[in-house]
């Protein structure tokens, strides 16, 4: 059976701001089971950022460390325990565990998706 899909005008869609980030860092939280904490790096238009991601059970540091994925950058910010997330980082919903969408090396920082 087909899942009925919640259709958004291609204006709203717009308002969403995706880019490419470097992972710079990756912290695990003491104060979290489920968060890991990444400083990205967006390229000098928007800078370094802090975004947490609920993936401590699928992924380890080297995972993530030094490489690019994609990221929602204009989400509002969330206080996450005693840290705020500055944006989301966007992975496939796969049915065992979250899939990260690494990005060629060749892809800039800070490079929006269209």
């Amino acid at each position: 059976m087909a899942k009925t899909l919640q259709e958004i005008a291609f204006t709203d869609f717009m308002k969403v701001d995706m880019r490419i980030g470097q992972v710079l860092a990756v912290e695990v939280p003491e104060w979290s089971e489920k968060l890991l904490q990444l400083t990205v790096d967006f390229g000098e238009e928007i800078g370094q950022r802090t975004i947490f991601s609920g993936i401590k059970a699928y992924y380890q540091v080297e995972d993530l460390l030094n490489h690019k994925f994609p990221f929602v950058v204009n989400l509002a910010p969330r206080k996450m325990g005693p840290s705020v997330s500055q944006g989301m980082m966007l992975m496939v919903d796969a049915a065992d565990k979250p899939l990260l969408i690494p990005i060629a090396d060749e892809v800039v920082v800070g490079a929006p998706l269209a």
